[in-house]
C-alpha cells in the first residue's frame, strides 16, 4: 500500500547513510495488518493531543490489507485518547461488524463507507467535528491558498454542499457525498466540518486533516483582522502543492508524530 504514490521528493536526502524514514515492506498480510493497526491508532492518539474529539464524534478508517472490502475503525463511544490495538473495529460497507466488541458509529459508516465502496483506490479517510473546521465550513467556500501551508490543498480539495448541516444517518447521505471524492485529499462539507481521504495510507489522511485543520483557523485569523489576505499566485500555489502536498510528504509528516507516540503512550499497542 504505502509505495502505490510515492514520488521522489525534494526532502529526500542526497548523501547515503543518513537517518530518513522508509515504508517498510511486508513479508505477509498479518505483518501488514498490525502495522496498519498500530498507524490507525497512533492517527487517533494524534486527534487526541489536537483536541479534535467531541463526545463519540469523529471517525478514522483504514482498509484491511487482505480483505480490502473491509476497512479498520476507531471504536464507538471510545476517546481517541483511549483507543489501542486492542479495541479497534473491522467492518464491512454494511455497517457490520466482522471483528471487535464495539459497535459502530452509524454517522461514519454511512460516509466512509460509501467513499470506501465507491472508490478503491482510497485507503484511509479521517473525520472529526473540530471547532476551526466546522467554523470555516459554515461559510460554504473553499480554502484559499494564503500560505505554503494553505497551498498543499489548492485544486486539491473541494466544498461538498450536498447534505450541509444534516446528520448523515441514511445511505443516500453518503451516496451523495462520495461522489465528490474523485482526484482529492480534502474535503470541505459545508455546515459540517472536514474530511480527507488518502490513496496512500492512513497517516496521509491523518496528517492532511492536521493540516486542514491549521490552514481553517489561519483563514480564520487572518480574516478577523479586517483585512483582506493575499493569496499565493496560482501557479506559485500549484508548485507548492506538488512539492509539499503529495501523498508522501503527509506521510513524512506524520512519521515524527508516530514516533513520538510511541515513545510516549505505550499502551496504544496494547
Amino acid at each position: 500500500m504505502l509505495d502505490t504514490v510515492k514520488k521522489r521528493s525534494i526532502y529526500e536526502p542526497t548523501q547515503p547513510g543518513l537517518v530518513y524514514p522508509e515504508a517498510p515492506s511486508f513479508a505477509d498480510f498479518a505483518s501488514e495488518r498490525l502495522y496498519l493497526k498500530q498507524r490507525l491508532v497512533a492517527a487517533c492518539r494524534a486527534f487526541a493531543l489536537q483536541g479534535f474529539d467531541y463526545g463519540f464524534a469523529g471517525h478514522l478508517t483504514i482498509r484491511d490489507p487482505e480483505r480490502p472490502e473491509l476497512y479498520w475503525t476507531n471504536p464507538m463511544c471510545v476517546h481517541f485518547a483511549q483507543v489501542k490495538v486492542s479495541n479497534l473495529i473491522l467492518a464491512d460497507h454494511k455497517g457490520r461488524v466482522v471483528e471487535g466488541r464495539h459497535a459502530i458509529n452509524r454517522a461514519g459508516f454511512v460516509l466512509h463507507a460509501a467513499v470506501h465502496e465507491a472508490h478503491p483506490d482510497i485507503l484511509a479517510m479521517c473525520h472529526a467535528h473540530t471547532v476551526y473546521g466546522t467554523a470555516f465550513a459554515a461559510l460554504g467556500r473553499p480554502l484559499e491558498p494564503i500560505s505554503q501551508d494553505a497551498a498543499a490543498f489548492f485544486e486539491d480539495h473541494v466544498v461538498i454542499q450536498d447534505e450541509a448541516g444534516q446528520v448523515a444517518v441514511e445511505e443516500k447521505a453518503g451516496l451523495a457525498v462520495c461522489d465528490w471524492f474523485k482526484g482529492v485529499k480534502a474535503a470541505i462539507h459545508q455546515n459540517h466540518g472536514l474530511l480527507t481521504a488518502s490513496r496512500h495510507s492512513i497517516e496521509a489522511a491523518a496528517f492532511w486533516f492536521i493540516a486542514l485543520e491549521r490552514c481553517c483557523k489561519q483563514q480564520l485569523i487572518v480574516e478577523a483582522s479586517g483585512h483582506k489576505p493575499v493569496q499565493v499566485p496560482p501557479d506559485k500555489a500549484r508548485y507548492s502543492r506538488e512539492h509539499v502536498g503529495s501523498e508522501y510528504i503527509g506521510w513524512l509528516h506524520f512519521q515524527p508524530i508516530y514516533e513520538h507516540l510511541a515513545a510516549t503512550q505505550l499502551d496504544m499497542f496494547n
